[in-house]
């Protein structure tokens, strides 16, 4: 049996199971482009920042560019001057609006894997509703063909539901892990920063527009 084939076979079920399929499909590879540790989390980001404020100045203008863990030792940096808790504060902010978008798509994905069995536990009934109608008003060598048609489609909505929802819910489960991962490794960094800023003697010297473009300005750490 060809999809061709399947698709008739299982009736209009398969419609919005195709449709599940196609949209798990491109969830999976946006999310494997998009989930990538080097381009959300880079290792070093920290230790080089350190660095950077040890020498100075910080340009924050090319750290937000960075990467997304750039921008959240960014947004901590904008308000050094009020203290480190605020710093800490403010990384904590940042960090939860990244999460947030590396759990961008799982929600629907999880969704499909969740619904698709269900869709094909749908088609089985019904299938067998048609086999059972079939026994109940048919005879002959019609019944025959009639009792074939319900069982396929019991049998290939069923199979259909299952191969959608297996395939979503490894990758669901698999992303989940990599965004805790990526989490761990901000958190790290990030820490990497704030121990750094809390033991730094002096002024944090930043830059806010690319190198250039204005002169850096100090920033006096309140105590």
């Amino acid at each position: 049996m060809d999809l061709l084939d399947a698709l008739v076979a299982g009736g209009w079920l398969m419609l919005p199971l195709l449709g599940c399929s196609l949209v798990a499909t491109v969830i999976v590879i946006e999310r494997l482009w998009t989930l990538r540790a080097r381009r959300i989390a880079p290792l070093g980001l920290g230790q080089d920042v350190c660095t950077l404020i040890r020498q100075g100045p910080v340009n924050l203008y090319w750290l937000e560019s960075h990467s997304p863990l750039g921008g959240v030792l960014a947004a901590g940096l904008r308000n050094v001057r009020l203290g480190h808790e605020q710093v800490r504060g403010r990384l904590q902010e940042a960090a939860t609006a990244v999460i947030h978008d590396m759990e961008r798509f799982l929600s629907p994905l999880g969704t499909i894997a969740a619904i698709t069995p269900l869709i094909g536990l749908l088609g089985t009934v019904l299938g067998m509703i048609e086999v059972f109608a079939v026994i109940v008003t048919a005879g002959g060598a019609e019944r025959t063909a009639d009792l074939a048609g319900g069982i396929s489609q019991a049998l290939v909505t069923t199979a259909a539901g299952l191969t959608v929802a297996i395939p979503a819910l490894m990758f669901h489960r698999y992303f989940q892990r990599r965004v805790e991962d990526i989490t761990v490794r901000m958190e790290q960094q990030a820490g990497l920063v704030v121990e750094f800023l809390a033991h730094h003697q002096g002024a944090v010297s930043l830059a806010e527009r690319p190198a250039g473009e204005t002169p850096a300005t100090k920033v006096e750490r309140a105590s």
